[in-house]
């Protein structure tokens, strides 16, 4: 129940702003789930900041290109759209010559940028994956924190340092949820 209620006030925390009370339970979880989490805070820091820096970067040499992108254990999942191949490649080269990247899984396509409801959709889907990864974690099947779900116009993508019983696991839930078209397993292994 606490896993739950954890990651509930991690989830809602960006529409409560201003909400000091949130804010204070909101770090409170963000503090659990640091501990939990199988990376070095020092990894999670560099994170972070190669997410920063892929958002400044990819938007000054390609501003209309559409990118998301999740470093987790400091490899990068690229995905979105882009106007062109040429530009496609143009921001993984960008993304690949940021310090501390040890790799990229360039899954953006080319094509128009897809529209606000298409997108918002994903964040529909990814909360519904995760949901169901909670709701696995407490039959103790494998930590939900352990997993990382990044979801993309129906595509499920799978990050974290697991074992192969958790990964298998993990994709089974994401699998099984409906909306899902494709899941993609991005994980590094501890076995």
């Amino acid at each position: 129940m606490r896993l739950i209620c954890t990651l509930l006030a991690l989830a809602l925390l960006p529409f409560l702003q201003g909400c000091v009370a949130a804010a204070i339970g909101g770090a409170a979880a963000a503090g659990y789930a640091i501990g939990e989490d199988r990376r070095p805070s020092a990894v999670m820091a560099d994170d972070e900041s190669i997410e920063f820096k892929v958002r400044n970067r990819v938007s000054e040499k390609q501003p209309t290109a559409h990118i998301s992108a999740v470093s987790y254990n400091r490899m990068v999942l690229m995905n979105g759209t882009a106007p062109s191949e040429a530009a496609k490649a143009d921001i993984e080269k960008v993304v690949r010559g940021i310090e501390g990247v040890r790799g990229v899984y360039n899954e953006m396509v080319v094509g128009p940028n897809r529209s606000f409801p298409s997108l918002a959709n994903d964040g529909v889907l990814t909360s519904k994956v995760k949901g169901r990864m909670v709701d696995m974690s407490s039959a103790r099947k494998f930590n939900a924190l352990h997993v990382k779900v990044v979801s993309d116009d129906g595509t499920v993508y799978l990050l974290g340092i697991v074992k192969r019983s958790e990964a298998d696991a993990a994709t089974e839930i994401a699998r099984t949820t409906s909306g899902v078209k494709r899941v993609v397993r991005l994980f590094e292994y501890q076995d």
